[in-house]
């Protein structure tokens, strides 16, 4: 046996250990004890091996024999130690200052055996967190990126190019609140990749699109007002690329105030001093997109739901083709986006009576769709930012709204609008032979209505209403007067009407061919009569048309049907329509203020015609 340490008392020449152990076996000793150890050997092998000597020559503290340590005996002791436990030296020594790896021990892990499946979970979680941490840093900077680039992307024009003299703010609720109202120009500039989206090369820019979207003080009630491009109206004091300022132009059709100056990026600023001229209105913001920003701001949201009651073909779309061509757009509920979605909205020919009063109506219908759309993704950032780098490629906007930041928190600040409180409808209007004229006073009181932060139905946003005046007796109600008027159709198909006022009243086929219209009647023309001296209106109707002329009769109090010389149905209207017109434009003068100051209400076939932003998007998308 090589080295051991006894467990009896120290011996004559033995020397104590500072443990109590006795190191015997000196060769001094004498008979009977343990010999010293021998040189070599395993065990000194295996002591050289881990940085130590034969015992008692090691450096101090490297190791410890026994003390508190359950070990295996060496050959021919016990295992028991006398200063401590486990007194055998350990095959594999335990270094001071180290927690004991269970790796080491003869037999294996004890207490502290590793549990491979909770270390793989903890090791897991830890890849999980710093993966997170390490998208979220991404995300940041990703979205500081997004933010950069779109204020790269924005254009606004020149603050000073906006009037001087505007209408006065709006002013705030009872909880300090203000009305917003935005300005949407769709422009049909040719320039850049638009002439190949717009399908022509002419130079400069129109407005294709306008409309006026007043968004009441609650942020929770909404109405997009559409002005006819061809609509007459004065088109004020506006400023040129050059700085100069052009004179006011009484009589313009309203797009042309886009046209001021033939800039191939056309002139938001004064179609914006237009608007503040015609309504009295103060435009807040301004946002003009052209082709290529509306055909990506569609793709941007994944499309949009529209809908047709007619196939639609290249012929339709453009008109100098010379013949009928392929189906662009198909009969019934559809889903478009870029150019697709494009031809939707500028759809003129081929549909109803071919007119820019239904174009508008199929572009209330679509904006309607898109908020839907939007909505449904949820108005966040995430939705958002994405749509705003689509359309700020092509967009211009005011001063105010010239950064990214300040686009989405306006857009957000709509979060809160449901779809049925936002309405889209288009300015009272009549045919002034190719123009159009905007019928007063109803036009006014829209005006009215938005200026005092009023639904169309005449409460504010709160929900809040005047107390009406009484209604007049039957009695004293005005000839023309009559209920709003259900639609009139022949076997589902509209009945088609020419109207000749003979007369020498102006503008009264102008006011008849309204009240067809607001019945769903086809108006073919307006002209005067052979003779002006008509006493009373006649619907006159040829073969086999007497029923629908009795329709038609009913809807003019007075009239009669009779049998005329020509097709189809006419209706010629005499002195007693113009006496009654005279009398009910008296009526809507004297009432122009309202009770208490308020706007009077609109009339009831301009608030029937108003689109809710929930309705079906197969309704109300023709005229005519």
């Amino acid at each position: 046996m090589s080295g051991q340490w006894s467990e009896g008392p120290p011996e004559p020449g033995g020397r104590r250990r500072a443990d109590g152990g006795v190191r015997t076996g000196r060769p001094e000793d004498g008979p009977g004890r343990v010999p010293a150890p021998r040189p070599g050997g395993r065990a000194e092998a295996r002591r050289a091996a881990q940085g130590r000597g034969a015992p008692g020559k090691g450096a101090p503290g490297k190791t410890v024999m026994g003390k508190g340590v359950q070990g295996r005996a060496a050959p021919g002791g016990t295992g028991q130690g006398g200063a401590g436990q486990g007194s055998a030296v350990q095959d594999r020594p335990v270094r001071v200052g180290r927690r004991p790896d269970p790796d080491t021990w003869p037999d294996g892990p004890r207490n502290t055996r590793r549990h491979p499946a909770r270390d793989a979970r903890r090791g897991a979680r830890r890849i999980i967190a710093w993966s997170v941490a390490g998208v979220l840093v991404v995300l940041a900077g990703a979205g500081g990126a997004v933010y950069y680039k779109l204020n790269g992307n924005i254009r606004s024009f020149d603050p000073d190019a906006i009037a001087t003299d505007r209408p006065p703010e709006p002013t705030a609720d009872a909880h300090g609140n203000r009305p917003v109202n935005l300005l949407l120009i769709g422009s049909d500039s040719r320039s850049g990749r638009n002439s190949d989206l717009g399908g022509g090369n002419e130079g400069g820019a129109r407005s294709d699109t306008t409309i006026l979207l007043h968004v009441h003080a609650d942020h929770r009630h909404a109405v997009g007002v559409s002005i006819p491009r061809d609509a007459l109206v004065t088109i004020p004091r506006c400023r040129l690329p050059n700085g100069k300022w052009t004179r006011e132009q009484p009589g313009q059709m309203f797009n042309s105030a886009f046209s001021v100056g033939n800039a191939e990026s056309g002139n938001p600023a004064c179609t914006q001093n237009t608007v503040e001229k015609l309504t009295g209105i103060r435009v807040d913001h301004t946002i003009e997109v052209n082709f290529q920003g509306f055909a990506a701001m569609t793709g941007a949201v994944g499309g949009v739901d529209v809908c047709l009651p007619n196939d639609i073909h290249e012929g339709n779309i453009n008109p100098g083709l010379g013949r009928k061509g392929r189906v662009v757009l198909p009969k019934g509920r559809q889903r478009v986006s870029g150019q697709q979605a494009l031809d939707y909205v500028r759809l003129r020919h081929g549909i109803g009576d071919d007119s820019d009063i239904g174009r508008m109506k199929r572009q209330q219908a679509f904006l309607a769709s898109l908020l839907a759309k939007i909505k449904s993704q949820g108005l966040s950032p995430g939705t958002l930012l994405p749509l705003a780098d689509a359309a700020t490629r092509s967009m211009t906007v005011d001063p105010g709204l010239d950064s990214a930041a300040k686009l989405v928190d306006f857009a957000l600040s709509l979060r809160d609008i449901d779809l049925h409180d936002v309405k889209f409808l288009t300015t009272p209007w009549r045919y002034n032979g190719a123009r159009i004229d905007l019928v007063h006073p109803a036009v006014d009181n829209l005006w009215k209505t938005l200026q005092a932060d009023r639904t169309l139905d005449g409460q504010d946003a709160t929900g809040r209403q005047e107390d009406a005046p009484a209604s007049p007796s039957p009695e004293a109600a005005p000839p023309s007067a009559t209920p709003s008027p259900t639609p009139l159709t022949t076997d589902g198909a509209p009945i088609r009407v020419a109207v000749l006022n003979g007369t020498t009243a102006p503008g009264l086929a102008a006011r008849a061919a309204e009240t067809l219209r607001a019945a769903r009647v086809t108006v073919t023309g307006l002209r005067t009569a052979s003779s002006t001296a008509r006493t009373t209106t006649t619907v006159e109707y040829g073969a086999g048309q007497r029923a629908n002329a009795e329709k038609v009769a009913a809807l003019f109090p007075g009239s009669a049907a009779a049998p005329g010389t020509a097709a189809g149905i006419s209706l010629v209207l005499g002195r007693d329509y113009a006496a009654g017109a005279a009398a009910s434009a008296a009526s809507a003068s004297a009432a122009a203020s309202g009770p208490s100051g308020a706007p009077a209400p609109l009339p009831a076939e301009v608030v029937n015609e108003a689109r809710s932003g929930d309705d079906d998007i197969c309704g109300n998308v023709s005229y005519g």
